[in-house]
């Protein structure tokens, strides 16, 4: 089934209203299994709906629209459906005395503009809306099905449920559609995509989807079909994703971030951490302090813009902040490493670096970011430090994200470090498509988990 969503309103034109009704009509379609084909927003303009309204009917199934049923003079959708199919408005005695008694509850005169809404096109099914005024209506036009709701979100929600959900679970036959999603850190989307290139010729192109931030990229696995038949197909494609992007994924949870599954990562080893930032000024702290009992694992930190700062606070040499400068390895180094050992903390992790747009040179450019993590060596042989250098393109803001996010990636690339690898061959289990942990390929190439 191939679908359209036309929202009316010409408010959704402006600046200061959103169209989000598109997105619960969205969620009730792809539940089903419905292609949606296309959405477009409408102004209040008879001729307008009308004309967008003819030329989508002939190419689907199902046309959903919402918005413009009210009483007011800029109501015009059932106006605008009755003349784009040719057909007559007539007075609906029920729903008329239903407005009035609506009003004599509330202790009102019902205003004679409500009147408009007792009129129903010719041949259309009246759909109550329990939660308003303004009720709905199903009309079938030649091959297709238009559904008209009204536009207050809280009436559509209610509308959703009663009846566009039980008309599309009686034609879809069990068969639906579900997605599960892999979260990427730390590499660039092109890069995801050339790594996943395999799995789109064995699962197909439009069954898998990239939605990418700088360095967070969102990978969506959707199938469809029987409840059985689209979970085996979702952890097959999910397994095999996981396998291609590697130590990349940090989730299969819609819910976690990077701070979150960090967070679980330092309680399930009942470690600390403290922080030590520069260029991106507390936004790393902020991250992590964002997730609820954060308190268990997160001590504090320290921002040290100045130099003067970086010694007095952290402990770094003022010959190292010499010799070096403040955007450089030993200094990132140093900082992690004292803000670790001021604050009694099992990790450090810090951040020095040039956001710009000024302060760059041909040595040290704007986007020049070294970030360390100091904590526990989590093998033989493997430093007390890492270190990354980055050279970070963008603004500042884009920058400043950048750094954190990859800061929040080293840690959580650490703290893996330090956990046992899980058996090959559980990358793609049932518990990781229920919302549990999720895989990559962790150091030296064998299968970890990850939260």
């Amino acid at each position: 089934m191939r679908a359209a969503i036309l929202a009316v309103g010409s408010e959704l034109l402006g600046t200061e209203r959103l169209d989000t009704n598109s997105l619960l009509l969205t969620e009730a379609l792809l539940r089903h299994g419905v292609e949606l084909r296309r959405k477009s927003v409408i102004g209040d303009v008879e001729q307008e709906i009308g004309a967008e309204l003819r030329d989508v009917l002939p190419r689907l199934d199902l046309v959903l629209l919402t918005g413009g049923l009210g009483p007011t003079a800029d109501d015009v959708t059932r106006e605008a459906v009755a003349a784009a199919l040719d057909r007559p408005l007539v007075a609906d005695p029920e729903l008329l005395a239903g407005l009035e008694r609506r009003f004599q509850r509330l202790g009102w005169a019902m205003p004679a503009v409500n009147r408009r809404q007792a009129q129903v096109i010719a041949g259309a099914e009246v759909l109550a809306n329990p939660r308003g005024s303004a009720p709905g209506m199903r009309v079938a036009a030649g091959a297709a099905t238009i559904f008209m709701f009204p536009g207050v979100p809280s009436e559509l929600a209610g509308m959703i449920a009663d009846h566009l959900e039980p008309w599309l679970a009686a034609r879809s036959g069990g068969v639906s559609r579900e997605t599960a999603v892999l979260k990427v850190a730390g590499l660039p989307e092109s890069l995801v995509e050339e790594r996943i290139a395999p799995a789109y010729e064995e699962f197909g192109r439009e069954a898998i989807t990239i939605l990418a931030k700088p360095s967070d990229v969102r990978l969506l696995a959707t199938a469809t079909g029987a409840p059985d038949e689209r979970r085996a197909r979702l952890q097959a494609m999910t397994g095999r994703l996981a396998e291609l992007v590697g130590d990349a994924v940090y989730s299969r949870r819609e819910e976690d971030t990077l701070e979150s599954v960090i967070g679980d990562l330092l309680r399930a080893a009942g470690a600390t951490l403290a922080v030590a930032e520069s260029c991106t000024g507390g936004m790393l702290a902020e991250r992590l302090t964002r997730v609820a009992g954060s308190s268990d694992y997160f001590a504090g930190g320290a921002v040290t813009y100045a130099n003067r700062l970086k010694t007095a606070l952290l402990g770094v040499p003022e010959a190292l902040l010499a010799a070096h400068g403040a955007v450089s390895e030993p200094v990132a180094r140093a900082m992690a490493e004292g803000v670790r050992a001021r604050l009694g903390c099992d990790y450090g992790a810090a951040i020095t670096g040039i956001a710009g747009p000024g302060g760059g040179s041909e040595e040290k450019p704007v986007g020049t970011v070294h970030l360390a993590i100091a904590g526990p060596a989590p093998a033989p042989g493997r430093p007390e430090v890492d270190h990354r250098q980055l050279r970070l393109p963008g603004d500042r803001g884009r920058i400043r994200w950048q750094a954190v996010q990859l800061t929040l990636d080293l840690l959580r690339r650490r703290l893996l470090a330090a956990v046992p690898a899980t058996p090959a061959g559980t990358a793609g289990d049932d518990a990781a498509l229920a919302g549990g942990a999720g895989a990559g390929a962790g150091a030296g190439g064998q299968p970890r988990r990850a939260p």
